[in-house]
């Protein structure tokens, strides 16, 4: 499980010069840490793409000098659009061949 792996524990370790950067999944931070942490200067920044509620931002967040904050698109670059597609042509390539699949889905 992944939800708050980075936790006060986590971010105190990084120290007062310490950044946080996550373009990964919000959940991944405890965000009512991660504003304490910030407001109390235990770590020196965050960049965040993602948010633990999102589309809701921590209005504290908002308010500070360092934090960078992105609408969540990271992912939304000419590259990861090229190999998204080439992802799905190869899977196809594979399905209609009888090969196994390269990311395959469970139907749980």
């Amino acid at each position: 499980m992944t939800r708050h792996m980075v936790n006060n524990t986590v971010m105190k370790a990084l120290g007062k010069t310490g950044v946080i950067i996550n373009v990964a999944r919000g959940a991944i931070i405890n965000e009512v840490e991660l504003v304490k942490c910030l407001i109390e200067g235990e770590i020196g920044g965050v960049g965040l793409d993602v948010f633990e509620n999102e589309p809701n931002v921590p209005n504290e967040l908002l308010k500070l000098d360092n934090v960078v904050l992105l609408p969540h698109r990271t992912a939304f670059t000419k590259e990861s659009f090229h190999e998204a597609a080439q992802i799905l042509l190869d899977n196809l390539e594979a399905f209609f061949t009888n090969k196994p699949l390269l990311t395959p889905v469970a139907n749980e």
